[in-house]
């Protein structure tokens, strides 16, 4: 899958999968771009509260205030980077593959609010008649695809 070479780091993917990886990254860009109301929970995890007692509650919205528009734009600016990967298939640096692990996690996350995964929750409990099973398997997909970065990247087989 990933692959640290003298010349960067290299994703080994097929073209439907990277066509299905870019389709989610510009889904992610959609929601974080949007005003819509409707959309906001989805993201909790990506703008996980500072402060969480309620005595601290202008603290917290001083810190979402000021804070979320450069985590967006950093989170935007991996999503750019990957994409550009994803389009041209090239060696990259590790800089780049910190994005990806980033973005990556990110719609993972997304995904994970929307299915309300928790830690207890056990992947081979999804049955094949659950609604939401292709949802199931995208999210570990991407869990997989996130690991494979990780370990690639620590050097471990």
């Amino acid at each position: 899958m990933f692959e640290v070479t003298g010349d960067g780091v290299v994703l080994n993917l097929e073209s439907d999968d990277r066509a299905l990886l870019l389709r989610l990254l510009d889904e992610l860009r959609s929601l974080l771009q949007s005003d819509d109301a409707a959309a906001q929970p989805l993201l909790r995890r990506l703008f996980p509260p500072a402060y969480i007692e309620h005595q601290h509650a202008e603290a917290e919205a001083d810190f979402q205030r000021f804070m979320r528009d450069e985590l967006v734009t950093s989170r935007l600016t991996a999503i750019e980077a990957v994409e550009a990967v994803l389009r041209e298939p090239r060696p990259f640096s590790e800089e780049t593959a910190f994005g990806m692990l980033h973005a990556f996690n990110n719609v993972r996350l997304v995904l994970g609010t929307m299915l309300d995964v928790g830690e207890d929750d056990d992947p081979d409990d999804i049955g094949d008649d659950d609604p939401m099973v292709g949802e199931h398997h995208l999210y570990m997909y991407l869990s997989w695809l996130v690991n494979s970065l990780v370990v690639a990247l620590g050097g471990a087989d």
